[in-house]
């Protein structure tokens, strides 16, 4: 299986199959309220969204649907977070596999990035996926979440450790604030270009040409020089 089609297979609508029965229906309806509140909380920010109002948009007469299906509202994010995670993680797996030469730093960030820009572009347009992160984000205790279901994950692991091996000299401190950096960078990068593909703006401009710019930024990014700090006091 290539893989546009491990995504297709795996990645929320665009891999939907309906399973008979019981369990098949509760299948559904998971689905189609992790659908609605994904573009909801993409659309209005999570805060500005009722269970109710996903409920409704998912088709669902019941106000306590999202609440039987997934609890809590963290528990709905983490859910939502988690239905694409497989995806990206076998995509960025496939990546590692294939780096042919450990000493180049754009290799390991290529496979930070175009694991999530190749996912974005097997769900076609409109998606929400990348604008639904960006407002997770914004909120620390989702932000949270997103860590730690989808960054700090075995292939993520590999993938820093492979990065930092080239970046001996950089003090843990630079480390993790260039971290925030990437993360920044990333997410709302490809939030940005969702939206805009979604609008009809720079139609020639996809989501390879994306990863690219993105790639040639945080190559830039992580090795460049370290100012000398004074020590607080």
């Amino acid at each position: 299986m290539s893989s546009t089609e491990t995504v297709r297979a795996g990645s929320g609508r665009a891999g939907k199959r309906r399973t008979p029965g019981r369990a098949g229906r509760a299948h559904d309806t998971r689905e189609a309220i992790l659908d609605a509140a994904e573009r909801l909380f993409a659309e209005r920010g999570v805060g500005e969204v009722s269970n109710r109002q996903i409920g409704q948009a998912a088709g669902q007469a019941n106000n306590f649907a999202v609440g039987y299906h997934f609890g809590t509202k963290a528990d709905l994010v983490r859910a939502i977070v988690r239905r694409h995670t497989a995806v990206t993680e076998e995509l960025r797996v496939r990546m590692l596999a294939r780096i042919a030469e450990p000493g180049d730093l754009r290799a390991w960030i290529s496979c930070l990035v175009r694991p999530a820009t190749r996912q974005l572009d097997a769900l076609g347009v409109p998606s929400w996926r990348a604008r639904c992160l960006a407002q997770f984000d914004t909120v620390p205790a989702l932000r949270r979440i997103v860590v730690e279901e989808s960054v700090a994950t075995p292939s993520m692991g590999r993938v820093l450790e492979g990065m930092f091996r080239l970046l001996p000299g950089l003090p843990q401190e630079v480390r993790e604030e260039r971290g925030d950096m990437s993360r920044l960078l990333v997410v709302h990068t490809l939030a940005e270009r969702e939206r805009a593909l979604h609008a009809g703006e720079r139609a020639g401009t996809g989501w390879e040409a994306t990863a690219a710019g993105l790639v040639d930024a945080l190559a830039g990014l992580w090795p460049a020089p370290v100012t000398t700090r004074p020590l607080p006091g």
